[in-house]
């Protein structure tokens, strides 16, 4: 397995697909059915791309099968968005990626990386667990979008918020 960093556009299109399975899985994550567009997934990377935000990406052999974006706000790292093919999962794909993000946190003197996770995603809470990541640092709060459904409801120390 080997990582490596994408400063390349013309290899944007072999990660594409992982970006647009990505966009599906957190739609499923609020009950949500779609399919994957690669087309928007290379969109989305070009943009992150573009912004200077480093890209790693996973390959085994010649099988891209894992995918991280960080977003830099010295001194926080931020995981915008990691994710890996369910085949290859279990296997320290993540957790090789994840390192990457870590050395970068490190090297801005940072002590920690900042990730956004829905409260159901219980695979990446658990990943993150796993790692001494247990600290809930703040809760994104919006207004519902207009044809919104939300399903859930999640309560914070005694607070209630619809999910």
């Amino acid at each position: 397995m080997v990582i490596e960093r994408i400063k390349e556009e013309h290899l944007l299109k072999r990660i594409a697909p992982l970006t647009a399975d990505f966009r599906v899985t957190l739609k499923s994550l609020k009950g949500i059915v779609s399919e994957p567009d690669v087309t928007e997934g290379l969109i989305e990377l070009k943009e992150y791309l573009d912004a200077g935000f480093p890209i790693y990406a996973a390959r085994d052999q010649e099988t891209y099968c894992g995918y991280m974006v960080c977003r830099m706000e010295e001194p926080c790292v931020w995981v915008e968005s990691i994710y890996v093919l369910p085949q290859y999962r279990k296997q320290g794909v993540a957790s090789l990626l994840f390192a990457k993000a870590e050395e970068l946190a490190y090297e801005y003197g940072g002590e920690t990386v900042y990730n956004y996770v829905h409260p159901n995603n219980d695979g990446m809470i658990a990943f993150l667990r796993s790692r001494g990541y247990s600290v809930l640092n703040l809760l994104e709060i919006r207004k519902p979008y207009s044809e919104e459904k939300l399903t859930r409801k999640i309560i914070v120390d005694g607070k209630e918020f619809d999910y």
